[in-house]
């Protein structure tokens, strides 16, 4: 006859088995339950005065625009992605400057970083430096971005790239910044990074409207007048326009005279500053807003 330990024991361990079970269970569930309701997200975070934005197409590919200021993006980008997710699939730096750059030092020592796209243009900074040095150390493919990269991010999203269209590498950070186009159904959103009116031009001499209109217009240079010019957003032809910047930011950000741009097209504006993260999901069909700090 089995002794009280040996009885004690089978009994934990049935008790174990249960859990076990009904653990993964649930854990199938919920990967049945996420990949039949899989959408597109696009979140802008709140990370300042800075840009950092996150993709994730609705088979799971991960993308960071921008990388934010120093010790912001951290603190946002875990509550978009589950604890136990270290893997990002791409990064892409619109332009070198830090407002868009260093938050990228912490995703370097902190992910597994599978790509990164950059446009062209350098920074002399320390923080530009360490960076380019991580990423090379790292063996992480590095791509210069040109005009006609699609960047396929599975299920169906797609980023095209727009801009640069040539070397760049004398440009001023923002006038070469990258800009490129979301696409996931009927559901578009305009990446501009901190391109400006200049840099808007080119795009609307070289596409057509069809090719340029979008759901979502991200504001150039965080809503400052260099950027965001009335024949760009009426070409774009934007329902909401998203804007990153910092709480009471000492550049006056974002512009009135790009508020009265936005607001003689109709488009509705939404801020980092007001609202905190600005998050959207998407079916491909319909799309939806939620917010939070």
């Amino acid at each position: 006859m089995p002794n009280e330990r040996e009885i004690s024991f089978n009994k934990y361990w049935i008790i174990a088995s249960y859990f076990l079970l009904l653990f993964l269970n649930i854990y199938i569930f919920w990967l049945i339950w996420r990949t039949e309701h899989r959408k597109l997200t696009f979140a802008m975070l709140d990370i300042g005065q800075g840009d950092a934005l996150y993709i994730e197409s609705p088979t799971g590919t991960q993308m960071l625009v921008d990388g934010g200021p120093p010790g912001q993006l951290m603190k946002q980008l875990p509550k978009m992605m589950p604890f136990f997710d270290k893997k990002i699939d791409a990064i892409m730096i619109t332009n070198p400057d830090q407002d868009h750059i260093a938050g990228f030092a912490d995703v370097l020592k902190s992910y597994k970083v599978g790509q990164v796209f950059e446009p062209g243009t350098f920074n002399e900074s320390k923080i530009y430096q360490s960076i380019e040095t991580a990423v090379k150390e790292k063996n992480i493919p590095d791509t210069i971005a040109r005009r006609g990269m699609r960047i396929d991010m599975g299920g169906g999203a797609v980023v095209d790239v727009l801009f640069p269209d040539r070397d760049v590498s004398t440009w001023t950070t923002n006038d070469g910044s990258i800009m490129a186009k979301l696409t996931y159904g009927t559901t578009s959103i305009m990446l501009t990074g901190d391109a400006t009116a200049e840099t808007e031009k080119i795009l609307l001499s070289e596409n057509s409207v069809a090719a340029l209109h979008s759901t979502i217009l991200k504001v150039g240079h965080h809503g400052s007048r260099t950027s965001t010019s009335p024949d760009f957003v009426q070409a774009v032809n934007p329902t909401y326009a998203v804007i990153s910047d910092g709480r009471d930011n000492k550049y006056g950000h974002p512009h009135q005279e790009t508020l009265d741009t936005l607001g003689q097209f109709g488009v509705q504006i939404l801020r980092t500053d007001l609202v905190g993260n600005i998050i959207l999901k998407s079916d491909g069909q319909n799309a939806d807003f939620s917010f939070h700090r």
